[in-house]
């Protein structure tokens, strides 16, 4: 591991707390904690960060998809479903992240952010529903969940990840007509899915800080409990406010990167 201050340590369990609970209301905690690694470890390799992150974001991940499952009326075999195809997805993903520059991937991203943006701003009841689905899915609904928020956002996931979790809320709510709480928590166990594969894939290659990653992981997963505990207890409206505030920091923040950093 790299000489980090105490200092430093410090910021970054901070930082992993803070998003760990984003990750458990809406996702999109990799918008504060790569870029809080990016600064704490600049001397390392950015698939260094990247399997680092995922490392940390696992742990948090983790606990917040066992407090849903636990408390909210979801349908765990379809996540699990959708979530071995993201498993499939992001170890893809991941076996492509050190050779692809992320300054290709920015401009994109920061389009589809912004017509999520102008959808659930234009749409006031989206993921407002408080049954959950609208009646059983059908196999087409299915099977476009596991395409599209599986292999699709996995593989998205393993090869760059901000706003993964925030893509799958929007996409599982889209498609399976879930609330957003329910959707939420549907998420997170895909997500840590997306997480285990892209982690297998880091470790595979040796790029992953085991003893920063484990220190940050504590505070990761006590952040990501409390953050599924308050969008349980809030509901959907909580959940729609935190998730336009993510899209529009993770937006400002893309843009940032692109252009003026």
């Amino acid at each position: 591991m790299p000489d980090i201050s105490l200092t430093t340590i410090v910021v970054l369990c901070l930082a992993a707390a803070a998003a760990g609970w984003i990750d458990a209301v809406v996702g999109g905690g990799g918008l504060l904690l790569l870029p809080a690694l990016l600064l704490g470890v600049p001397n390392v390799h950015h698939s260094y960060v990247f399997g680092t992150n995922k490392a940390v974001a696992v742990v948090g991940t983790s606990a917040a998809a066992v407090t849903y499952v636990r408390k909210a009326p979801i349908d765990v075999r379809l996540a699990v479903r959708i979530g071995l195809a993201a498993l499939v997805g992001s170890m893809c993903g991941a076996s492509f992240a050190a050779g692809i520059s992320t300054a290709v991937l920015r401009p994109f991203i920061m389009v589809v952010l912004l017509g999520v943006l102008a959808f659930v701003m234009l749409r006031p009841s989206f993921g407002s529903s408080t049954t959950g689905v609208v009646g059983p899915p059908t196999k087409q609904r299915v099977l476009a969940a596991i395409a599209v928020a599986g292999l699709g956002i996995g593989f998205y996931d393993g090869l760059f990840g901000p706003g993964t979790g925030t893509f799958l809320v929007i996409a599982l709510t889209a498609v399976l007509h879930l609330d957003l709480v329910n959707a939420s928590a549907t998420a997170k166990i895909v997500n840590v899915c997306t997480n285990i594969g892209a982690l297998a894939m880091f470790s595979y290659k040796g790029t992953v800080l085991w003893q920063l990653a484990a220190v940050m992981a504590v505070f990761n997963l006590a952040g990501g409990m409390a953050g599924a505990r308050m969008a349980l207890k809030k509901g959907s409206g909580f959940v729609r406010g935190v998730l336009v505030v993510v899209v529009v920091s993770l937006v400002a923040k893309l843009a940032y990167d692109q252009w003026l950093a």
